[in-house]
C-alpha cells in the first residue's frame, strides 16, 4: 500500500477542518435568521394592535420631544418659533381636510393668521393674546365678504364658512397660545415643560394600558379605541408625573399638584376626544400623514391644545 503524499495528508486535514468550522456558522446564521423571523412576527403583531408602526412612532416621538425641550430650555424666541410652526402646520392640516370635505373655501388665509397669532402673544402678553384672536376672526370675515362679493355662487355657504374659521382659529392657534402666555411669564417655563410632561404621561398611559388591557369603551361613538382601562392607566400615569413634578420642581403643595394631575387628565381626554370626533365627522382616520407613526401633528397636538388653557388657569391660582 503507497503511503499518502504530503499534498494528500493536507487536503484530508484540511476538510475536518472546514467542517467543523462552517457547520457551527451555518447553525449560527440559521438561528439568527429564525430570531430575525421571529421578531418580525411579533413586531407586526404589535403595529396590528397598536394601529401604526409602534416603533416608528416612538422615534418621531422622541425626535419631537427633543426639540421641544431644547426650544423650551435654551431660547426664549425659539420656542415662539417652535410654537408658531406646530400651530402653522397643525391650522394647515384641519383647514385642508375642511376645505377636501367641502366645508371650508379656502385654506390658507386662516394658516397665515393663525401663524402670526403666537408671536403677538409672545411679544404683546395676555392682551396680545385676545386681541390677536378678535383680528384674526375680523380678517376671516373680510376676506369671506370679499370673496362672496366677487363670487355670487359662494354667498349661500358664507355664515357657515365663516363659523368654520372662528371654530379653526379657536381651537388651534388660540389655545396653543396659552402655551406662550406661560411660558413668557416669570417662572412659567417649568409650569410649561410640566404641564406638557403631565399630558404627555395621559396619553402614554391611556396607550399602554389600553392597548394591554382594554376591553370596555369609553366612548364607542366617537373613538371605539378608547377604554375605560386607559383611561384609568391615563388618570394613574397623570397623577404621578403631577405630584412628583409639581412638587419637586414647581414647589407645590401635594394637593395643589393632584389637583393639576386632576385638571389636565381631563382636559387632556376631552382634547383627545374631540378631534376622534372632528375626524369622525370628516370621516378621515388621521388629519395628515406628515409625521410617520403619528398621523399628522393636530393628532399630537389635540391633548396639549385645551390643556394649555387648563395650564394658564392653574399658572394664575398657583403660580
Amino acid at each position: 500500500m503507497t503511503p499518502p503524499t504530503p499534498d494528500e495528508s493536507a487536503k484530508s486535514s484540511k476538510k475536518p477542518l472546514a467542517s467543523s468550522v462552517s457547520q457551527p456558522l451555518a447553525q449560527f446564521e440559521a438561528a439568527v435568521h429564525d430570531m430575525e423571523e421571529q421578531v418580525r412576527e411579533v413586531n407586526a403583531r404589535i403595529d396590528k394592535k397598536a394601529g401604526r408602526p409602534l416603533w416608528l412612532a416612538i422615534a418621531f416621538g422622541l425626535l419631537l420631544g427633543g426639540v421641544f425641550v431644547a426650544s423650551l430650555f435654551f431660547v426664549e424666541a425659539l420656542f415662539m418659533v417652535f410654537v408658531t410652526g406646530l400651530v402653522l402646520f397643525a391650522t394647515l392640516e384641519l383647514s385642508g381636510a375642511l376645505v377636501e370635505k367641502g366645508r371650508l373655501k379656502a385654506r390658507w388665509p386662516l394658516a397665515v393668521m393663525a401663524s402670526a397669532m403666537p408671536p403677538l402673544v409672545f411679544f404683546f402678553g395676555p392682551t396680545g393674546h385676545l386681541w390677536s384672536l378678535l383680528g384674526a376672526i375680523a380678517v376671516a370675515v373680510v376676506i369671506r365678504l370679499v370673496r362672496a362679493g366677487f363670487d355670487a355662487s359662494s354667498r349661500a355657504s358664507l355664515l357657515a364658512d365663516i363659523g368654520v374659521a372662528i371654530v379653526v382659529l379657536t381651537y388651534i392657534p388660540f389655545l396653543g397660545s396659552f402655551a406662550l402666555a406661560v411660558h413668557t411669564a416669570p417662572g412659567g417655563v417649568w409650569w410649561v415643560f410640566t404641564g406638557v410632561v403631565v399630558v404627555v404621561s395621559v396619553d402614554v398611559g391611556a396607550y399602554v394600558t389600553g392597548l394591554s388591557f382594554g376591553k370596555t369603551p369609553l366612548a364607542p361613538r366617537i373613538s371605539p379605541k378608547k377604554t375605560w382601562e386607559g383611561f384609568a392607566g391615563s388618570a394613574l400615569a397623570a397623577q404621578i408625573a403631577a405630584v412628583l413634578l409639581g412638587t419637586l420642581v414647581l414647589d407645590l403643595p401635594w394637593w395643589a399638584a393632584a389637583v393639576m394631575g386632576v385638571a389636565l387628565l381631563g382636559s387632556a381626554t376631552l382634547g383627545d376626544l374631540l378631534e376622534s370626533l372632528i375626524k369622525r365627522d370628516l370621516g378621515i382616520k388621521d388629519i395628515s400623514s406628515w409625521l410617520p407613526g403619528h398621523g399628522g401633528f393636530l393628532d399630537r397636538m389635540d391633548s396639549i391644545l385645551p390643556s394649555m388653557a387648563v395650564l394658564f388657569v392653574l399658572f394664575q391660582i398657583f403660580g
